[in-house]
Parts: C-alpha cells; sequence; structure tokens
C-alpha cells in the first residue's frame, strides 16, 4: 500500500522531468516547456481570464452531473425493481448507450439553438444511460432478506430507502459518481468548443486556432487539477466509506 502511494510521487515528477528534456531538445512551439506553460498559466490567472472560464466551466459541470446523477439514480432503481419498466426501457437505454456524444450535442444544438439549456441538455443526456445501467445492477441485487425484515418492522417507505436500500446501492452509486464525473467534464469541453462563447472549451477552441500549445496545456491542466481535488477531497474519502460498509457486511454475514 504505501509503495503504490509513493509511487505517484515519483511517476509525476519523472514525467515531468522527460517533458521537460524532450522541449529541450526539440525546441519548437508546438512543444512548450513545463516553464512556458507555467509562464502562460500565471498570466492566465493575473489576467483574470482562467478563474473566470474555469468557474463557467465547473458550474456546467456540477449542474449537469447532478441532474445526470439523480435522474440516471431514479431510472436505474426503476429499472431494476421493474421487471416491465426494465422490459420496456432497456431497449431505450441501448440506444442513448451507444449514441455518440457528438451527435448529441449536435442535434441538441441544432434543434434548440447555441443556448446554455442545450449545453447542459446535451451533457445529460449522454450521462444518464451511464448512471442508470450501473445503478440499475444494484438495484437488482438487493438483498431480499433485508427486505422482508424491513417489512417485518414496518419501516415506512422513506425508511426503507435511507436505512436498506441506499447502504446497499451505496457502492454502485460510487462507481457511477467516479465515472460520471470524468465522463461529464470531458463532454462540457465538447459541447463548449462547439456552441459556447466562455468556458474552458471555448478558450481550448480560441487557442488551437492559433496553434498556442502552451496556452492549450494551461487551461487543460488547471482544470484537470480541480478535478484531481475533487476526487482527493470528496470522492475517495466516500469510497473507503463505501469499502468500510462492504467490509462490516462481511464480517457480519
Amino acid at each position: 500500500m504505501n509503495g503504490s502511494r509513493w509511487a505517484c510521487w515519483i511517476a509525476l515528477p519523472v514525467l515531468l522531468a522527460l517533458w521537460a528534456v524532450v522541449a529541450l531538445v526539440v525546441q519548437t512551439p508546438l512543444l512548450p516547456s513545463p516553464a512556458a506553460v507555467l509562464e502562460t498559466f500565471w498570466q492566465a490567472v493575473q489576467s483574470g481570464e482562467l478563474p473566470e472560464h474555469l468557474l463557467v466551466t465547473l458550474r456546467r459541470v456540477l449542474f449537469s452531473f447532478a441532474l445526470a446523477m439523480t435522474l440516471g439514480t431514479l431510472l436505474g432503481v426503476w429499472m431494476g425493481r421493474s421487471r416491465l419498466a426494465n422490459a420496456l426501457l432497456n431497449p431505450v437505454l441501448v440506444l442513448f448507450l451507444n449514441l455518440p456524444a457528438l451527435v448529441t450535442i449536435i442535434l441538441l444544438y441544432v434543434w434548440f439553438g447555441l443556448e446554455e439549456a442545450a449545453a447542459v441538455l446535451a451533457v445529460v443526456v449522454n450521462k444518464v444511460p451511464n448512471v442508470a445501467v450501473t445503478v440499475r445492477e444494484g438495484a437488482r441485487s438487493l438483498d431480499p432478506k433485508l427486505e422482508q425484515m424491513a417489512r417485518v418492522y414496518g419501516f415506512s417507505r422513506w425508511q426503507r430507502v435511507v436505512d436498506v436500500w441506499l447502504p446497499q446501492l451505496f457502492p454502485y452509486l460510487m462507481a457511477a459518481t467516479r465515472g460520471g464525473l470524468a465522463l461529464i467534464w470531458k463532454i462540457v469541453l465538447v459541447v463548449e468548443l462547439l456552441g459556447r462563447s466562455d468556458g474552458i472549451g471555448f478558450q481550448l477552441h480560441m487557442a488551437f486556432q492559433v496553434f498556442d500549445v502552451a496556452s492549450i496545456l494551461a487551461y487543460s491542466l488547471a482544470f484537470i487539477a480541480v478535478v484531481q481535488l475533487i476526487e482527493l477531497a470528496l470522492l475517495q474519502p466516500l469510497d473507503r466509506r463505501a469499502s468500510a460498509w462492504r467490509e462490516a457486511g462481511v464480517r457480519h454475514a
């Protein structure tokens, strides 16, 4: 365990040093050095452009994520607990799972215009099926003995959801959360690149027009750092909680 933790702190500096060496050897604007990217990053921070666009993208990511997780969880539980609902909705779910995100984005922009609502809806439509599939498997695996216990003790519907269903679904919700966050921010960047006038994706598009690789890397790494911070500060502690619940369940079994 300790070795795997130290590996991260070794690999990243090695990668950074390799990047610096290659940039020094090739000497091309298409591969700026880490120092050049850092300078571009700092200039964007001082001008206020990077914080402004970063917050816009983060707002879209969090709003789309919350909406997709809510709708996907409700749909997944419904399909997992109802054979009829699963039979009716599974073909539609498979269709949207295989529909490319780019197609969805383009269609919604064509139908509704280059509006914020269309941008958010495109992200949600692409993510809901993934959440639903994951949560559906969790809903199918709910322990029937715990259901019987809840009925015997007269649990209300709310108590059944909070005390019986949620602990069992928690690992599946965590899997959907981690995968969802990784997917949604990538889709948001494409949405911004194609049809918004602000956000990290828009800035990447502008930098691409003039082959400004330093700006592309600066904006990309800034947002990656924010997502990684969310992973370390929020998702990993929640994941450890899910693991502790599973281990407790095994000991009590």
